[in-house]
């Protein structure tokens, strides 16, 4: 499948100066790895915070270890926190924006190679063996040719990506004009609180059809999407370093307690802890 997309939009998405064209490369290993940073001077600098809607011929895998990803496709949006990994499959629109300092790593997978991977981008989660086996798979990115080791590590490497359990980090949006509206007011508005009875009437729509429509066109509730949103939003805010508080006031919560006990809930740790952990890790 060909690449999608021209000049800036086209271009902009490389994660790395070492490899500019490493995401539409057509030929080379079946597996090209890549770590970078956003620090100058990084032989592999990813430097870009906004990227357009395009497309690549290859797989797109990556995880970040500081820092925030977020990617929106036809099918909604979804974050990237550190500890996880992402994946656009080849061919998929997309758009990104990057939230706070960023140290990364991952993969391109040719079309072949992404052969049993979701034909949809989602976030997974990433093992300490799988950030090893893009490390060592690194040394030969640039290879006509692959030895018999190194054949062997980057099957190794592909059994441990289609392994990885996916992970609930999806926001969808309703297609449905008037509950889209509701959707990207929430987006731009996550503090509002009121009814959605209230919200469907002044979008001129039933509440019963409108929960029955939200349901089939995202796959939640009205309440368990507005908390998805929330936590995508106070993911990104979180990633640039804003306090709990003001991060928990900004998307809705009543107190910085109730948000710290939902993040706890959805990630098993408070967030300073959890941002805490990946800082350590990634300096």
């Amino acid at each position: 499948m060909p690449a999608v997309g021209t000049g800036r939009a086209a271009g902009m998405q490389q994660m790395g100066k070492l490899y500019p064209e490493m995401a539409d490369r057509p030929d080379g290993p079946a597996v090209i790895a890549f770590w970078g940073s956003d620090e100058p001077g990084d032989r592999s600098n990813i430097e870009l915070r906004e990227v357009g809607w395009h497309a690549h011929l290859r797989g797109q895998f990556f995880s970040v270890e500081s820092g925030l990803v977020r990617i929106r496709t036809a099918k909604g949006s979804w974050i990237l926190p550190p500890g996880r990994v992402g994946w656009v499959p080849p061919g998929e629109m997309h758009e990104v924006s990057i939230s706070g300092p960023l140290v990364g790593w991952g993969a391109m997978l040719s079309p072949a190679a992404s052969t049993g991977l979701p034909d949809q981008s989602c976030v997974m989660g990433a093992s300490d063996l799988l950030r090893a086996l893009v490390r060592k798979a690194m040394t030969f990115a640039d290879a006509a040719v692959l030895t018999p080791e190194q054949e062997r590590l980057t099957a190794v490497l592909l059994d441990e990506i289609r392994i990885a359990p996916q992970e609930p980090l999806h926001l969808p949006m309703p297609s449905e004009p008037r509950l889209a509206r509701i959707a990207m007011h929430l987006l731009v508005a996550p503090q509002d609180d009121r009814p959605f009875a209230q919200m469907s009437s002044e979008a001129g729509i039933s509440e019963r059809t409108a929960r029955r429509a939200f349901l089939a066109e995202t796959g939640m509730t009205f309440l368990q999407w507005r908390q998805q949103a929330r936590l995508t939003l106070a993911f990104e805010r979180l990633a640039r370093g804003e306090a709990v508080a003001e991060v928990s006031d900004a998307v809705g919560y009543a107190t910085p307690s109730n948000f710290i006990a939902m993040f706890r809930r959805a990630f098993g740790a408070p967030p300073a802890r959890y941002f805490a952990r990946f800082a350590t890790r990634a300096a």
